[in-house]
């Protein structure tokens, strides 16, 4: 079987040679457009069907759709990325973050922000003064016990 990492490049490559866009790539699978892009990527696993679906779509065979029905490993190489996009979002957290977590609790009380019951979708909104990103994060509020 492939690793996620010769998945990712199989797939990265196919969908350049193709130009096929990772929207493309989701309507497909019948996903949403960050969550597909993530399992490609190797972050998140596909079922079968939509695993299928990928594969045909990009020309690739059953060993790119066995890797990405397989569960992943969420590791992460670097502890802060280089990648000026990548950098700038840890730096959002590290400015905000404690912003973020204030608000909150605030709100909601003493808990966290879910990553598994959760969805994210970016989207572009056009502005005169340059175009905005829009992210929107949606996790459901898990409350921590008390024992």
């Amino acid at each position: 079987m492939l690793s996620k990492v010769e998945m990712t490049e199989a797939i990265v490559l196919a969908k350049y040679e193709k130009s096929i866009s990772w929207e493309e790539i989701a309507k497909a699978a019948g996903l949403g457009e960050v969550y597909a892009t993530s399992a490609c990527l190797g972050m998140n696993h596909l079922d079968a069907d939509a695993a299928e679906k990928v594969a045909a779509l990009l020309g690739l065979d059953s060993d790119v759709v066995e890797a990405l029905k397989a569960f992943p490993t969420k590791t992460w190489d670097q502890v802060i990325p280089t990648d000026p996009l990548i950098y700038r979002l840890y730096e959002i957290v590290g400015v905000y973050g404690p912003t973020m977590k204030e608000v909150i609790q605030e709100k909601f009380g003493d808990g966290i922000m879910s990553a598994i019951d959760f969805s994210l979708d970016i989207d572009k909104e056009e502005n005169p003064a340059g175009d905005r990103v829009v992210v929107t994060m949606n996790g459901k509020f898990l409350p921590y016990k008390s024992w």
